[in-house]
C-alpha cells in the first residue's frame, strides 16, 4: 500500500511539473513578443516586406482568416510600410495551392502590383515560414499580417531567429464567433509549446533549397 502511495506521488508530481512547464513557457512567449505587436496601422513601424503566413484556401477564394491577413498587408503597402510581400503556405500538393490563391487575391482584390509579391511554397508551418524567409528570402526585417493569437507565436520564432520582426493583427472583416477564438487560443497554447523548443534545438524546416533574395525579382520564386 506504501509502495502504491509513493507511486501516485511520483505520478502526481510528475504531471504537476509537466503542467508548470507548459504555463511557464507560454507566459514567457506572450511576455517576450507583447512589445512588437502593434493593432493599429498608424504606429506601426517600417520594414521592408510583410510576410503572409499562409491557411485554408479554396478553388476559387480564400478563407476568412486568409482575407483578414490578405487585407492586412495590402494596407501595410498602401500605406508605405513595407515594400514588398512574402505569401508563406502550402503548395505540397498539385491539387492543393495556398500561395497562388492568396496572390491572385490580392492582385484582384486589393489590386497589389504583382511584382512586388514573392511566394513560398513550402511555408508548411509558422516556424518552416520564418526559418526560410530568413534562409531562403533573405529577409532581414519584417511585418508579420497574422491573428491575434497567432502574432506572439509568430514574432517569438522570427526574434530568435535573428530576424528584426514585428506583428500587425489583422482586422477581422467579418468578427469570428467567440467559440472560434476559445478553440484557436486553446491550439495556440500547445503549438507555443511546441515552437519554443524547435527554437530551442534549432530544428531545420521541411524544405531548403536556393536563396531567392527578397530585393531581387520576384518572379523566381512563381510556380
Amino acid at each position: 500500500m506504501k509502495g502504491l502511495k509513493i507511486f501516485f506521488l511520483i505520478v502526481l508530481l510528475f504531471f504537476f511539473l509537466i503542467g508548470g512547464g507548459f504555463v511557464a513557457i507560454n507566459v514567457y512567449v506572450l511576455n517576450y513578443a507583447k512589445p512588437y505587436i502593434y493593432s493599429d496601422l498608424n504606429t506601426l513601424p517600417q520594414k521592408f516586406t510583410v510576410i503572409v503566413p499562409g491557411a485554408r484556401v479554396y478553388k476559387t477564394t480564400v478563407s476568412h482568416v486568409v482575407r483578414d491577413r490578405l487585407e492586412a498587408a495590402s494596407s501595410c503597402i498602401k500605406k508605405g510600410k513595407v515594400e514588398r510581400v512574402l505569401i508563406s503556405g502550402d503548395h505540397g500538393r498539385k491539387d492543393y495551392d495556398e500561395v497562388n490563391r492568396m496572390r491572385l487575391f490580392m492582385q484582384e482584390v486589393y489590386n497589389i502590383d504583382c511584382s512586388y509579391i514573392f511566394m513560398d511554397h513550402a511555408g508548411f508551418s509558422t516556424y518552416d515560414t520564418m526559418y526560410r524567409a530568413r534562409d531562403i528570402f533573405c529577409v532581414k526585417d519584417a511585418i508579420v499580417v497574422t491573428q491575434e493569437f497567432h502574432t506572439a507565436r509568430s514574432v517569438y520564432i522570427a526574434r530568435k531567429l535573428g530576424l528584426d520582426v514585428v506583428a500587425y493583427v489583422a482586422p477581422e472583416i467579418t468578427p469570428f464567433p467567440s467559440r472560434f477564438h476559445r478553440s484557436w487560443e486553446f491550439r495556440e497554447s500547445l503549438a507555443r509549446v511546441k515552437n519554443f523548443f524547435l527554437v530551442a534545438f534549432n530544428a531545420k524546416p521541411k524544405f531548403l533549397g536556393n536563396q531567392i533574395p527578397i530585393t531581387g525579382d520576384a518572379r523566381e520564386s512563381w510556380d
